[in-house]
């Protein structure tokens, strides 16, 4: 799948350089060499900037699996994974590295997100027979990330923020509501391929639970000011993470573990992941820098927006589709889209609000699929990518939904 991708990724770059030169825009050709060379360097620098904070948290991960508390937070999920990763047995390390991980992205926790997720790959990796190929619970891991609900998205906030929006957080909703329709989605093709049976009581009684959370946490959140709701996120947060860190530490020195020795073994693992990722980052990227500087996404809006005033449909959402088309593929790039709408059509815009929704409900699914995968040696992620766009689409397809109903 990945080699179809990459190819199809570099035909598509090439057509879009002819059509570019047959208009006579020679630009294209230095903007093209030009992002080859940067998409080298940024490669380097995503896979250096990870090694501290790689080697932090698989230090502090090696330390909580030796004091056991690791065990003890993925109790409280381990029935619901059980049912979804049905190969992993009972009582692996794998559980409690993925509730970690799937626990900082609700939180919003990225600096912590992206370690524990390797770890919990590796975890995963562990129990793979064929060790290029993906097996079923990494394809859900990994879908469960691109899609993954975070509770409040307050970067997004920050931006409207800074943008001058009135009301900073009154997205929240449409985000959490387009970002929810993403994970299920993500989840139910996930079913499909794999034939997992998600009506049982188990399931069926933690995803009660977790939408009867939400709903309430909604209704508080609503009884707040935009303030208020990014210090209350951002204080839940880091009170989590701290009290995690000094239980792995405390309770580790209390069952008289070696805590600095299995921290500093922990840490040298992280080192090791992130140089072995600049490899598998520098593939993705480079297809990428070439597809957005060749003009090609370009070419795909104007094709999208023909096709929706032919059929006579309304096109204010094709003001924030360049967000949108780009978010699977960059974060940074879709970042700049979103900046670049707010500040053109206006941060409390139809496009606006929509560029911002979408950035909050959806990830950058080519990215996660090349840091998770390559961190373990993954060439073959079967349908990992398919269940991934296709969650994409649907967070997108929700939050353009969505946008309508609540500001159209």
């Amino acid at each position: 799948m990945l080699n179809r991708i990459w190819l199809i990724f570099f035909g598509a770059a090439l057509l879009s350089i002819g059509i570019s030169l047959s208009q006579g825009e020679w630009h294209v050709l230095s903007d093209a060499v030009d992002s080859i060379f940067a998409s080298a360097k940024l490669a380097a620098e995503i896979s250096l900037g990870l090694i501290g904070v790689l080697s932090l948290w698989m230090g502090l991960m090696r330390v909580g699996e030796k004091a056991g508390v690791v065990a003890a937070v993925s109790f409280l999920f381990e029935p619901l994974l059980r049912r979804l990763m049905p190969e992993v047995p009972k009582g692996h390390p794998a559980f409690g590295s993925v509730t970690m991980n799937l626990t900082a992205n609700v939180l919003g926790l990225d600096n912590a997100a992206t370690p524990l997720g390797l770890k919990a790959m590796q975890d995963l990796q562990s129990l793979n027979p064929n060790k290029e190929v993906a097996t079923n619970a990494q394809i859900l891991f990994l879908v469960l990330n691109t899609s993954s609900v975070t509770l409040v998205p307050v970067t997004v906030f920050l931006y409207r923020a800074q943008q001058g929006a009135a009301a900073p957080a009154d997205i929240f909703l449409p985000i959490l509501l387009a970002t929810t329709a993403s994970t299920l989605v993500g989840v139910l093709v996930v079913a499909c391929f794999q034939r997992l049976s998600l009506f049982n009581s188990v399931i069926m009684g933690y995803a009660a639970v977790i939408l009867g959370g939400i709903s309430a946490l909604v209704f508080y959140l609503g009884t707040l000011t935009a303030s208020a709701i990014g210090t209350l996120s951002t204080s839940l947060g880091n009170g989590i993470l701290l009290m995690l860190i000094f239980s792995f530490v405390l309770v580790a020195g209390i069952r008289r573990v070696a805590v600095y020795d299995e921290f500093i073994a922990g840490a040298k693992e992280g080192f090791e992941q992130a140089v072995k990722l600049i490899p598998y980052l520098l593939a993705m990227l480079l297809a990428i820098a070439l597809l957005r500087s060749s003009g090609a996404l370009d070419y795909l809006l104007n094709l999208i927006a023909a096709v929706v005033k032919l059929i006579g449909g309304d096109t204010r959402f094709i003001d924030a589709l360049p967000t949108a088309l780009m978010k699977p593929f960059s974060g940074s790039g879709a970042r700049a889209m979103m900046l670049e709408t707010m500040q053109h059509y206006g941060v409390d815009s139809f496009a606006g609000r929509l560029a911002a929704i979408v950035q909050g409900s959806t990830e950058t699914t080519f990215y996660v699929l090349a840091v998770y995968f390559g961190a373990v040696g993954i060439r073959n992620g079967r349908h990992a990518l398919v269940c991934g766009l296709t969650a994409d689409i649907a967070g997108i397809c929700a939050a353009i939904w969505v946008c309508y109903q609540f500001y159209g």
